[in-house]
């Protein structure tokens, strides 16, 4: 193979080349990730300041508000500062360094759901022996675990990418460097890469999933066996919010890596990495705050302390 260029930084078209439309999502995309900060900042701060949300599954969402701001901030940014750029580059070490942290984000997310999963069916399931079942080590010990099988995820992955080479072409048809992406640009075998991704993806994916779908079996079951209507619907308002975000995140995960070929798309591709990576983070507050009365109570609290102006 002689004559090739090494490949020392990609290329992110993004998402159009008008001067115009550019402008326009750089002030839409900035405008969702100050809401996402704004958000899930306020959730942790809200979490830390009241007492009575010092539990078991107000101590999972602030830790899931840190992984959203930092699933966000990982792409956002630099893809705000292409929309103003004239050279839209990444080198590649930059462009791994990205995947590492997506990689990390996505993984710790996925674990951190379903510890919220297990939570919600503990307090629902065996109440009695709730705060016995989610006591403060248990806890710790389930997100640090989320953080490390994260960061092994992400690593293992990075450093079998450090491995590839690339000699072109340069340019990606997206906003962000991911995995998948970046395996189908590179000029040497890529069968040991795809094998540590799918294994990754179909053990710890799949382990989390159904995690989460018997607690929710279980969930279900018993609240259906409640024989008051207000008791049904005080049940289900505690995992409501948490059965919407996870709903959304399979959904969406799903629908990116099932679809088939016939339907795939760089439009379609897009517009799923933008909800789960860039919405999802912004979404996720939102829904806890919208539909938590306990939370809605803490953050009118909060913000009552603020008020200079009365």
């Amino acid at each position: 193979m002689e004559n090739q260029t090494t490949v020392t930084e990609f290329i992110l078209l993004g998402f159009s080349s008008d001067p115009q439309m550019q402008i326009f999502l750089f002030v839409l995309f900035l405008v969702i990730y100050l809401i996402t900060l704004l958000a899930n900042i306020m959730i942790i701060l809200v979490i830390r300041a009241d007492p009575q949300l010092h539990t078991p599954m107000y101590f999972f969402l602030s830790h899931l508000s840190f992984v959203d701001i930092c699933y966000s901030s990982v792409t956002v940014p630099n893809m705000l500062i292409n929309f103003l750029a004239e050279h839209k580059t990444i080198s590649v070490s930059g462009c791994i360094a990205q995947i590492f942290f997506i990689i990390l984000s996505a993984g710790t997310e996925i674990f951190i759901l379903s510890a919220m999963a297990y939570d919600r069916y503990a307090a629902i399931c065996d109440p009695l022996h709730y705060m016995e079942t989610m006591n403060k080590g248990i806890c710790v010990l389930l997100v640090t675990g989320a953080w490390t099988i994260g960061f092994l995820d992400a690593t293992i992955n990075a450093v079998f990418a450090l491995k590839l080479n690339f000699c072109g072409p340069n340019q990606i048809s997206h906003f962000s460097c991911e995995l998948p992406r970046l395996l189908k640009m590179s000029c040497t075998d890529i069968l040991t890469n795809q094998m540590v991704l799918l294994t990754f993806v179909v053990i710890f994916g799949s382990s989390c999933f159904l995690l989460t779908l018997i607690s929710y079996i279980h969930i279900i079951s018993t609240i259906l066996r409640i024989r008051s209507t207000e008791g049904r619907r005080k049940a289900f308002s505690t995992c409501s919010s948490h059965l919407i975000v996870v709903g959304v995140f399979y959904l969406t995960a799903s629908f990116q890596y099932t679809k088939p070929s016939s339907v795939s798309s760089m439009a379609l591709d897009e517009m799923f990495s933008i909800q789960y990576s860039i919405l999802t983070p912004m979404l996720n507050p939102i829904i806890y705050s919208l539909k938590n009365r306990e939370m809605k109570t803490a953050i009118r609290k909060m913000l009552g302390k603020y008020k200079f102006l009365k």
